[in-house]
């Protein structure tokens, strides 16, 4: 960490008071709507949550609990999608074992019986860690060999313990977020607003996001939940009816995580530069933050949304049938996965719109207006054949979209070629499926063959697969296409222009450029000899951390799409 001293000389720390325009010193709290919060200051937060403050704190409590000998899981936040064989690949909702943490970045855990390294901050500990190593060690049915020496970590805890552990973690964690929120917006935002000559109002949209609403409406969510919190006997607290009414609410993460990979390729060009380093420690320092750097805190929300459900989804676990919050309980813990499903919805659309520009870029001769301006999605692609109202066949590769079937036609020699020879509306066209026979508009023979008619005219477009399955596809993907559009309609899925914009500019810069994600800011390991376990088995930590995206935490209402190996193949999309 930069000393305080050094700091001095690029900023002071003086200089960084909030001060408000009568000269007194600024309230440390930003008043909600009715001009009251209960706020919490760091020193009562330390003493009720120490391991979630404290820097390290965690990590001492984890090996703690390891060299006593008693098991210690971790729930996988996210997907880690990994081909270093040095590094523990796992889905999201995944359970590992944590096997060390000493070191901050990267821990050493074993899952599907193999041991490598694993992003810390990819995974969130579970609460009831005693029951979570019974249930998941030796086979099941059989009860577990007690051992004296650890006693005291085996004895399973009644299920209304285990519910007063849930809700005082879900309480724990979201005052100490409420913290980390009110400190990024007093600490950070307030701060690069005053100096002007650093940041334009451009630059703190995209670094921030929307994290000032968010803190609002966690403010006024986490009101809602004191006053169903039972301090007496939390097991009794009735907390599933805040997540229902505040449902809706949660949709303005979207935003915010669809933003924060642009936040951090920013930050990380800002970062270059020592004076914003050294404005940005004196920023933390002044408001009394944890050691975490400011992309570490931007991170967060990202953070938050993906642990609702995991929470919720344990709470239910340990409450029982007859208890008064279960239905809530279960109801809320459906709404904040639809809610992280939606948030994951929306990234995926967004990381296809770039592609789909960089697709559109590479097809010679395009016509009319870009296709992001109608679609965000690819559903399928294949070669047909197109038949004229003449009679005359055209070979064609097309593209179905959301809304639109582009037609491309493959260049003689260069088959990774693509000539733009026009499109079709899907909104003004229904699906014909066609008989094997003469067709009787064109009094011609026709095998494997399907209509697109014109709902207004009796225009019609007629095509032909070479194989049955084939066109079996395409049927399917057609129909795909339509329930796709209507439930993008019914979720509220839009683009944002400023998105479609940003996507086409980037895909016409020379060379495509490389994709910009959370890599930039990401903090290295430190060397080797400093981190030799006490196992002295492990291989390298990893370099540097991998991307953190957020993911669905439960089965996707859409598995992935096949089409872009299709599409890579066709035309330039490689990076």
């Amino acid at each position: 960490m930069v000393a305080r001293g050094e700091i001095a000389r690029f900023w002071s720390l003086e200089s960084l008071h909030l001060v408000s325009s009568d000269g007194g010193a600024e309230s440390s709290a930003l008043a909600d709507d009715n001009g009251s919060e209960e706020d919490y200051s760091y020193e009562d937060l330390c003493r009720a949550n120490p391991r979630y403050l404290q820097p390290g704190g965690e990590q001492l409590a984890i090996n703690e609990l390891i060299s006593d000998g008693s098991v210690v899981c971790a729930e996988a936040l996210w997907d880690h999608v990994t081909m270093d064989e040095q590094e523990l690949g796992f889905k999201a909702g995944d359970v590992i074992q944590v096997l060390e943490a000493s070191h901050k970045d990267w821990w050493w855990g074993r899952s599907a019986d193999r041991e490598a390294w694993f992003p810390a901050s990819f995974v969130r500990l579970r609460v009831n860690q005693e029951e979570l190593a019974e249930g998941s060690s030796g086979t099941p049915g059989e009860e577990p060999v007690e051992d004296a020496g650890r006693g005291r970590h085996k004895h399973p805890e009644s299920k209304q313990q285990m519910r007063t552990n849930v809700i005082q973690e879900i309480m724990d964690t979201e005052r100490v977020y409420i913290k980390h929120l009110r400190d990024i917006c007093e600490g950070y935002i307030r701060q690069c607003r005053k100096h002007t000559a650093m940041f334009t109002v451009a630059q703190l949209a995209t670094i921030f996001g929307n994290i000032e609403d968010i803190y609002k409406f966690q403010r006024k969510f986490l009101k809602d939940l004191e006053k169903q919190y039972n301090q007496e006997e939390p097991h009794l607290s009735e907390i599933g009816s805040c997540f229902l009414e505040h449902q809706e609410g949660f949709a303005i993460y979207s935003e915010y995580c669809n933003n924060h990979p642009g936040a951090c390729a920013e930050l990380a060009g800002l970062m270059k530069q020592g004076r914003y380093r050294h404005f940005f420690e004196a920023c933390r320092l002044l408001q009394q933050m944890i050691d975490i750097a400011i992309d570490g805190f931007l991170l967060t929300p990202v953070q938050k949304i993906c642990k609702y459900p995991l929470q919720l989804a344990e709470l239910l676990k340990y409450t029982a049938r007859e208890h008064s919050d279960y239905r809530n309980i279960k109801a809320a813990y459906e709404a904040m996965k639809n809610v992280a499903c939606l948030i994951n919805e929306r990234k995926r659309k967004l990381e296809s719109i770039d592609k789909i520009a960089r697709w559109q870029v590479s097809i010679v001769g395009w016509e009319g207006q870009d296709i992001l301006e109608r679609s965000s999605e690819l559903i399928h692609s294949g070669e047909l054949t197109r038949v004229t109202r003449q009679g005359k066949s055209q070979q064609r590769t097309f593209f179905l979209f959301d809304h639109q079937l582009v037609a491309c036609k493959k260049d003689l020699l260069r088959r990774d070629v693509l000539y733009y020879r026009g499109s079709t509306d899907m909104d003004a066209v229904e699906l014909v499926d066609l008989e094997d026979g003469r067709d009787g508009a064109r009094t011609l023979g026709v095998r494997n063959a399907f209509k697109l008619v014109s709902r207004t005219g009796d225009e019609a477009h007629l095509f032909c697969a070479k194989k049955p399955e084939d066109k079996a596809r395409w049927l399917q993907a057609c129909r795909d296409e339509r329930r796709r559009v209507q439930e993008d309609r019914a979720m509220g899925m839009e683009i944002s222009e400023n998105q479609k914009k940003l996507a086409m500019l980037n895909a016409q810069k020379a060379g495509h450029g490389k994709s910009k994600g959370y890599g930039g800011g990401c903090p290295s390991a430190p060397p080797l000899q400093s981190l030799r376990p006490v196992h002295q088995r492990h291989v390298t930590v990893p370099a540097s951390l991998p991307q953190q995206q957020v993911f669905a935490l439960a089965e996707p209402k859409r598995k992935p799409s096949l089409f872009w190996h299709t599409f890579n193949k066709l035309t330039p999309f490689r990076k």
